[in-house]
């Protein structure tokens, strides 16, 4: 046994490790933050100190505010709020993320903010 079926599903394997590891490398962020939230990535809300990743899936909405430099711990916050409702917020000091956060939106706007020490970002009205 051994023969070419194995080499390829061996090659295969390979090739998806592979894959997978330059997506991590290549994106570090988008890779911890699409292990929290659900759905696909509708924007990236860059700003000085770091990222919010905004994904969507069956109206709900969720955000995660990732820092340029993981490691340290510091003030860190995301909000989410749909339009007509409270902010959901998650506010603290954080080495590697802030959130994630959902609201249901439906098929609402939503107000996205994030901050990381002095740098911060807010959307606007987004995803009408």
């Amino acid at each position: 046994m051994g023969g070419a079926g194995t080499r390829r599903q061996l090659a295969l394997g390979t090739a998806v490790l592979t894959a997978a590891a330059l997506l991590t490398v290549a994106a570090p962020e988008e890779a911890q933050a699409a292990a929290y939230c659900p759905g696909r990535k509708v924007r990236t809300l860059p700003f000085s100190t770091g990222t919010v990743l905004v994904y969507k899936r069956s109206g709900y909405v969720c955000a995660v505010t990732v820092p340029e430099k993981p490691g340290t711990k510091r003030k860190m916050s995301v909000s989410v709020q749909a339009r007509g409702g409270r902010p959901v917020v998650d506010e603290g000091r954080y080495a590697y993320r802030a959130g994630p956060v959902t609201v249901y939106a439906g098929q609402r706007c939503v107000w996205v903010k994030g901050a990381v020490a002095r740098g911060s970002v807010s959307s606007g009205w987004i995803l009408c």
